[in-house]
């Protein structure tokens, strides 16, 4: 690590520390006022797995964490100049940053109070990324897998580029909000990544790593009461929130889009086969149903807390991964995975029905099955039936 990344790991250390302290006192407030603020989730027969209501308002406490422990500290900075230099990081990108999760957060939250359709989602998901997009944190460049230079984005390819991107990942942070503490803690996995690279790769940029450190501590804070089984969700506001700072801060400075690629492999990979799973079954690809990753897993017959810690131990092999391969080898990782995992879904789902399969066919049986051994009694006894 170069003196300049261990001048600011104070910095940073302060910054997660503080940020899961605000989250985990703010968390048991947002549960508090939930039923007021009208955000609570109700069970259903489709794919949620609780029995009973639980608060949506876990991602306000996250949001809030990280906003409020962010502006006081850039204020702070600005009068104190203890932190580290924005470097390559423009200022109107940091608070592009930090007013784009605060607004994600509002956004969010209309859905965990009003039940929004998803074409309104998807309007505030374009909403987030033009907030970036106007920023300028844009993606302008990528490895090129098939070597030489690199792919470079020049205008509105960038912006176009940019929006998927912002777009995708809010969506995968969705997708993946299944189980109790699965995203939480996904994507403290992925910030602390995030946060290495951005003190171990050339260019160094300690502004951008003192950010996850930031996101890391609130989601870290907020683990506890959401872990299995869970007291709060995190809810649509904590989705937009969280994605929304996962997005740009991959892209900030260094583009470290294939590093969010591989570490967020799971939920990215398994947002891509369910869309094309649904389309292929001309439904919509946001419709719910029970075909992710990690409901397949339960099916197999892990339980919710086997099937959360083996999701956080693949995330922690892909960031292992991130952090030790150079550009073309992680898109080399990346698209075996992309096969691989398509594989292992595929062969996961077909188990399943199988398994349901025979299910429905002992239902069906059981009922034949009582009426042949009626009809044998009745034979044997001439029709009448008694007491023994």
């Amino acid at each position: 690590m170069s003196e300049g990344a261990l001048q600011a790991l104070p910095v940073i250390l302060l910054a997660f520390a503080a940020t899961a302290i605000v989250s985990f006192v703010l968390t048991p407030l947002a549960i508090r006022f939930a039923p007021e603020m009208g955000a609570i989730d109700h069970p259903d027969d489709t794919r949620r797995v609780h029995q009973q209501p639980i608060a949506r308002t876990g991602g306000l406490a996250v949001a809030a964490a990280f906003v409020g422990v962010g502006v006081a500290g850039l204020l702070a900075n600005e009068v104190l100049q203890f932190g580290p230099a924005l470097r390559a990081v423009r200022e109107p990108q940091l608070l592009a940053l930090v007013g784009g999760v605060a607004i994600g957060a509002a956004l969010g939250y209309l859905d965990d109070r009003f039940q929004l359709r998803a074409r309104w989602q998807m309007v505030g998901q374009l909403a987030l990324a033009a907030i970036a997009l106007v920023a300028g944190v844009l993606i302008e460049f990528m490895v090129n897998p098939l070597g030489g230079p690199p792919i470079r984005f020049d205008g509105a390819a960038a912006m176009a580029v940019t929006t998927v991107w912002v777009v995708g990942m809010i969506n995968s942070v969705n997708f993946i909000d299944g189980l109790d503490g699965l995203l939480a803690g996904i994507a403290l996995i992925a910030a602390v990544t995030l946060g290495i690279i951005s003190l171990v790769s050339p260019p160094i940029q300690p502004a951008v790593a003192v950010f996850c450190a930031l996101l890391a501590g609130a989601l870290l804070g907020f683990l506890p009461y959401n872990f299995h089984p869970a007291r709060v969700f995190i809810g649509t506001a904590g989705v937009f929130a969280v994605g929304y700072a996962l997005a740009v801060l991959s892209v900030l400075g260094t583009a470290k889009v294939l590093v969010a690629l591989l570490v967020l492999g799971v939920p990215i990979i398994d947002t891509f086969w369910i869309i094309v799973r649904r389309l292929g079954e001309r439904r919509s690809p946001f419709s719910a149903d029970r075909g992710h990753f990690h409901h397949r897993l339960l099916d197999l017959g892990l339980s919710h807390r086997q099937v959360v810690l083996l999701i956080y131990a693949l995330c922690i092999l892909l960031a292992v991964l991130a952090l030790g391969l150079s550009g073309r080898g992680q898109v080399s990782a990346f698209a075996i995975i992309v096969i691989a995992s398509g594989l292992t879904l595929y062969l996961l789902t077909r188990r399943a029905r199988e398994a349901l399969d025979r299910h429905s066919y002992a239902d069906q049986a059981e009922p034949e099955l009582l009426r042949e051994v009626r009809d044998t009694a009745d034979e044997l006894t001439g029709g009448e039936r008694g007491g023994t």
